[in-house]
């Protein structure tokens, strides 16, 4: 039998920092990096530079691990009273909260030094508008009932940045793009906070699903109608064909099956229905690539 390579207390460190960071749960990775990749796709007409989608996928990765600590750490008295996220490691006292400060400014800088030494000057400066919205994100459900915007706004940043570093300019098409992934991401961290509603309404937290009420699933409904909508605008500026459109009454088919999911705002089915998302993102990008690749 081999010894272990790592003395045990090493072990339970990483493996604290893994759950600290999500590693264990990439769901939040997949749904930021469909939508950047599809800027990259979208501004390099079908042919990215590798260079490029290998420092954004590692992007995505890093960045949507620093929020998850700063995350962690802006609501660690809070997660205690809250049955999905009461033995997370900083909660938990597993984790202090330095290391978790720690732990955001290192991939924070790991994630700027890619942008500083690979890309070029306009995507360096959008850079500075991403680490700041990363930051202040986890502290706006104590201030306002739209947290759920400010993450729309944090996880949809990567678009710009991702078209400038492959086009090294911005265009409407960028900027709908955006448009469309706030409120896709809206919609689906509304199904998300639908999971712990009954806690945040005692903790005091606030969000989309406790301000949308009994009008939730109508307003998911129309915040997904708008998306494809704007989704569909982008691929008429683009010329783009019918593998694109395709991949959107794919995006559309999954919004239909999310809705039936939660139609009785259950915590497991509303959790279902925000994971199927990660299948709406990969349908665009598919039907996106595939239409590129025939053109």
């Amino acid at each position: 039998m081999l010894p272990n390579v790592m003395p045990d207390p090493v072990q339970a460190r990483i493996s604290e920092y893994a759950r600290l960071l999500r590693i264990d749960r990439p769901i939040g990775s997949l749904l930021l990096l469909w939508p950047t990749f599809w800027a990259l796709w979208l501004a390099g007409d079908g042919n990215p530079d590798i260079g490029n989608i290998i420092i954004f996928t590692l992007g995505v990765f890093f960045m949507r691990a620093a929020g998850c600590a700063i995350n962690d750490f802006a609501d660690r008295d809070w997660d205690r009273h809250v049955k999905r996220t009461k033995d997370r490691p900083l909660t938990a006292g597993r984790i202090k909260a330095w290391e978790a400060i720690a732990l955001f400014a290192g991939l924070c800088l790991i994630s700027f030094l890619m942008v500083v030494l690979f890309t070029n000057t306009l995507t360096l400066y959008l850079s500075f508008g991403g680490a700041l919205l990363a930051f202040i994100y986890p502290f706006m459900k104590r201030y306002t009932h739209l947290p759920q915007l400010f993450l729309g706004i944090a996880f949809s940043w990567a678009i710009p940045m991702a078209w400038a570093a492959q086009a090294n300019e911005l265009s409407q098409v960028t900027w709908l793009l955006f448009t469309a992934n706030v409120l896709w991401t809206v919609a689906y961290d509304t199904f998300y906070a639908m999971v712990d509603r009954d806690d945040d309404l005692k903790v005091g937290i606030k969000s989309t699903a406790i301000l949308f009420g009994d009008a939730d699933r109508a307003i998911i409904g129309i915040l997904q109608a708008m998306v494809i909508l704007i989704l569909i605008m982008v691929g008429s500026r683009s010329g783009l064909g019918t593998f694109y459109y395709l991949g959107l009454a794919g995006m559309a088919s999954l919004f239909i099956f999310q809705q039936y999911l939660a139609r009785y705002r259950e915590r497991a089915p509303c959790f279902k229905a925000f994971l199927n998302n990660n299948w709406a993102g990969l349908s665009v990008f598919a039907g996106l690539v595939i239409d590129l690749m025939i053109h």
